[in-house]
């Protein structure tokens, strides 16, 4: 008897609550000392927020197949929650310092005051410090072969790097009240919010076992949904309200930074999305029916308002 379809919004709660549970477990809790760094780790981690970084593991794994026993469904099960639970370690860390006030000098996130506002600079900063390297510590616990797990080390050390998220927010530093090309204004993002994300759908390509050419797939998709989750960030914050976006609204444009809506308009970006969007569901033919999660989540990430 087939299973019943369970719908993309409550697999997508499921996936968050699921990887919620893991990442509460893998924190140190907050009567351990240091406590106020690790209260400041558990409050920046455990605060919310949409969990699409550790969806892309789970639906990267399940577009490579099912496991072909019980034992390696076990294995790969452990290894996409800790794979999730670390690329959400890195995307928590990279926001906790990108709102400091060196940084973006942001007081909002995830619809409550950052992690600078809420205990201080200094607390942030160790907090930030603390969560990339617990990330890496998760990553090597996978029960995965020892050339997987050095596989997956090094892409998330690569995306969280200068030549990945550290270099893309130094570029947009660099941008600020500058005219970027569309070229370099691509170049940015690919690096900034692109590289994590690619990394997420490499990683659950690792942990789901995947063979070189459903990699290869994975990767043309996470390259396009990628670019495209950045143009639509730009979009929302020109149109999306601090309320519902759960972050203070139209600071891109208060600070003079080179947007996709500042350089080609607001209906001209969401056609841009538009096509990534297209591009990314192309990517996905060869993986057959068992990508219909990334599909869905390439059209939670372009057709979203918050």
């Amino acid at each position: 008897m087939k299973a019943p379809v369970v719908e993309f919004s409550d697999w997508l709660a499921e996936r968050a609550q699921h990887v919620g549970l893991v990442l509460a477990r893998a924190l140190p809790s907050e009567d351990v000392a240091p406590a106020s760094l690790h209260q400041a780790m558990r409050y920046s981690v455990l605060g919310g927020g949409k969990r699409v970084r550790a969806a892309l593991v789970f639906a990267a794994a399940q577009a490579c197949g099912p496991a072909i026993s019980s034992q390696q469904l076990a294995q790969q099960s452990l290894a996409q929650d800790y794979a999730a639970a670390a690329v959400e370690l890195v995307h928590a860390y990279s926001l906790v310092h990108d709102d400091l006030p060196c940084m973006d000098d942001d007081v909002l996130r995830r619809g409550r005051p950052t992690v600078h506002v809420q205990y201080n600079e200094a607390t942030a900063l160790l907090a930030g410090d603390a969560l990339q390297p617990l990330a890496f510590d998760l990553l090597a616990q996978m029960p995965l072969s020892p050339e997987l797990i050095i596989q997956a080390i090094r892409d998330l050390a690569r995306a969280a790097g200068s030549l990945g998220m550290a270099g893309g927010q130094a570029i947009d530093l660099d941008s600020v009240g500058k005219t970027l090309t569309q070229q370099a204004l691509q170049q940015m993002h690919m690096l900034k919010t692109g590289a994590l994300l690619g990394a997420s759908v490499a990683l659950g390509g690792l942990a789901g076992g995947g063979s070189a050419w459903q990699r290869e797939a994975l990767e043309n998709y996470s390259a396009a949904i990628g670019l495209a989750f950045q143009v639509i960030d730009d979009v929302l914050d020109v149109t999306a309200d601090s309320a519902v976006l759960g972050k203070t609204v139209g600071k891109d444009a208060a600070a003079n930074k080179p947007t996709y809506v500042t350089l080609m308009g607001l209906e001209q970006a969401r056609t841009f999305a538009g096509g990534l969007h297209q591009r990314a569901l192309a990517a996905l033919a060869p993986l057959g029916e068992a990508s219909h999660r990334l599909a869905e989540l390439a059209d939670f990430i372009v057709l979203r308002d918050h």
